[in-house]
């Protein structure tokens, strides 16, 4: 006797057959069972084909690094990771990108459960150590960020007593016209800055992207607030 099962999510079609006591389970990306948009069914005219199966989510976690490769159609190659702990990340208004450890998943716009249970993927908000931006800051332009005094975080100029006055005159000329925000000299002050997933974890093996600033970090921490 053969039982059968089909289960939806959108666009992906899991099949489960079940012959002789024993299960297998395909996972395919067609969607030809679909009805039209009038509501009409369409006439089902093949089977499924090789170039339309779907593969496992990678759900990608935080932890040492493990990715594994995966074969696929023309002898081309993906790199499946299944866990990462850091990854290239830009700050746009300055220009710098720095390797950083990653510590946390706070928000995803698509599901709360990838917060739970901390699966890194793209567009997921994430918190990121904020030392290799606060250390290249500091040597970049010659002053001190994230200090905290009488419960507010400050900026201090640094003694440049030791070096040349080539490069202090260097450092002065790129502190005229700087400025950084106050939401981003905040969280330096706390050693984490809040980033987002621009790569795709389990099709590339890499966690990149980039450090929120402005507007769209306004955003975020207003729909943090909220949960």
């Amino acid at each position: 006797a053969t039982a059968r099962n089909k289960q939806q999510d959108g666009y992906r079609t899991c099949y489960l057959s079940v012959e002789e006591g024993e299960a297998t389970m395909g996972i395919t990306r067609e969607g030809k069972h679909k009805r039209r948009e009038t509501g009409g069914r369409r006439a089902k005219f093949r089977k499924k084909r090789k170039f339309e199966l779907g593969r496992q989510a990678a759900n990608t976690r935080i932890g040492e690094p493990r990715i594994h490769q995966v074969r696929t159609m023309g002898g081309n190659r993906k790199f499946r990771a299944l866990r990462l702990d850091s990854g290239n990340f830009s700050w746009g208004t300055e220009v710098c990108t720095r390797k950083v450890r990653v510590l946390d998943v706070t928000y995803n716009a698509s599901n709360n459960e990838l917060v739970r249970t901390k699966t890194l993927v793209k567009g997921a908000i994430i918190v990121i150590d904020a030392h290799p931006f606060k250390s290249w800051y500091e040597s970049h332009y010659g002053v001190k960020i994230g200090v905290k005094k009488a419960g507010e975080t400050i900026q201090e100029a640094m003694d440049m007593s030791d070096k040349s006055a080539k490069v202090q005159e260097k450092l002065k000329k790129r502190q005229t016209g700087r400025t950084l925000a106050y939401a981003i000299d905040h969280q330096i002050a706390s050693g984490r800055l809040l980033a987002k997933v621009t790569s795709r974890p389990g099709q590339t093996g890499r966690c990149d992207g980039y450090i929120l600033e402005g507007p769209e970090l306004a955003f975020y921490q207003k729909m943090m607030a909220k949960k």
